[in-house]
């Protein structure tokens, strides 16, 4: 009974360290690609493509000197209420996701709104 309780409490020790994420600031994205995070920092710019319809968000500065971009696609705009280039804008925000290297710069591709919290 002793070893099931041991064995019990071990496999839940490693199923939380696994789902927990970890929480770090947009100029540290870079170290962290390939990683689910949480990043929280202010939106300092936004854009549209009107063509294919993607969404960009600037995490810790404005473009080209951003820590982070978050990338809505086109397909993923309808999931969200208003328009995201306008609702975020100059907001401090938490992402989570997974950080992914484009062209050199951290980036996260958001899919769903449930991914981004407005923070006080």
């Amino acid at each position: 009974m002793k070893r099931l309780l041991i064995l019990t409490s071990f496999i839940a020790l490693l199923a939380f360290k696994a789902s927990a994420q970890t929480t770090i600031p947009a100029k540290d994205a870079a170290r962290h690609i390939g990683e689910t995070v949480i990043i929280c920092d202010k939106v300092f710019g936004t854009k549209l493509l009107d063509g294919p319809n993607i969404t960009f968000l600037d995490l810790g500065g404005a473009h080209p000197n951003q820590e982070l971009t978050l990338v809505i696609k086109g397909e993923d705009r309808s999931k969200f209420k208003g328009k995201p280039e306008v609702d975020y804008k100059d907001k401090n925000i938490c992402v989570t996701g997974v950080l992914v290297d484009f062209k050199g710069k951290p980036e996260i591709v958001v899919s769903d709104p449930s991914q981004i919290k407005v923070s006080e």
